[in-house]
């Protein structure tokens, strides 16, 4: 795979999670053809091991782990020999569009910790290797969830309003110490997610405003392809933004 910018990426690193599969994976795959050496991470082994096949002969490092886990976090950035000049939140789960009633305690913590607390102390690790080189992109992935009501259940919906709050304080904490943070928020995304729906009422609501409203499901490489371009240079002055790759779906 070659793009316009290739090699654009070149002696940067970069950490990926949620790499095995759909947008991670096709990040991870962009910036090592860039020049990127990638640190990629997924909770499926099997999934890492073809990344790397695919990729051989390129600098990807993988580490298999749940990123909820300090440990993992930790050999992350272990793994990174002390640069990391990217960091991309992308791993992510969704809830079976369960209302708030409906919604059990153990759903809305593994939510909260894959969707949310992951994000967090991946950030905390990176941000100071990112302050020592003065400079740094993280680029979060939000959701459609982000912007309505109609897209998830309570957990999930939640969990991207909270990725929002927390790539917005982010950009305003760390930018004047050259680390810009961003999100990108997708809607209908043609990955391997789980989207099974476990609540009739809950998709009884957002199925027909769904039906309506959404437009055409995106490609993984799509959606990595403005991850990307957040992460680099072309994107210099973009800090804070919360960038819709929806095909228009926000504005219905």
């Amino acid at each position: 795979m070659t793009t316009d910018h290739e090699q654009s990426f070149g002696g940067r690193t970069a950490l990926i999670t949620g790499a095995g599969s759909g947008i991670g994976r096709a990040t991870a795959r962009v910036l090592a053809h860039e020049g990127a050496t990638v640190i990629a991470t997924d909770i499926a082994a099997d999934q890492l091991s073809d990344l790397a096949a695919e990729l051989e002969g390129f600098d990807v490092r993988t580490v298999t782990g749940d990123i909820t886990q300090e440990s993992t976090v930790a050999e992350l950035v272990a793994s990174a020999d002390g640069r990391v000049d990217i960091l991309a939140n992308i791993a992510g789960i969704m809830d079976g569009l369960l209302p708030a009633d409906e919604v059990d305690d153990a759903t809305w913590q593994r939510v909260f910790d894959v969707n949310v607390t992951a994000v967090l102390r991946a950030t905390r690790a990176v941000v100071p290797l990112m302050r020592q080189r003065g400079s740094g992109a993280i680029v979060n992935i939000a959701s459609e969830a982000a912007f309505r009501g109609s897209v998830g259940g309570a957990a999930y919906t939640a969990s991207k309003h909270a990725v929002v709050g927390l790539t917005k304080s982010s950009a305003f904490m760390y930018g004047p110490q050259g680390i810009r943070t961003n999100a990108v928020a997708p809607g209908a995304v043609m990955t391997g997610l789980d989207i099974a729906v476990k609540s009739e009422y809950g998709g009884s609501r957002v199925g027909p405003v769904m039906q309506a409203t959404m437009s055409p499901p995106a490609t993984a490489e799509q959606v990595a392809s403005t991850v990307v371009w957040l992460a680099g240079d072309a994107a210099s002055n973009i800090n804070g933004v919360i960038l819709a790759a929806d095909g228009g779906w926000s504005v219905a």
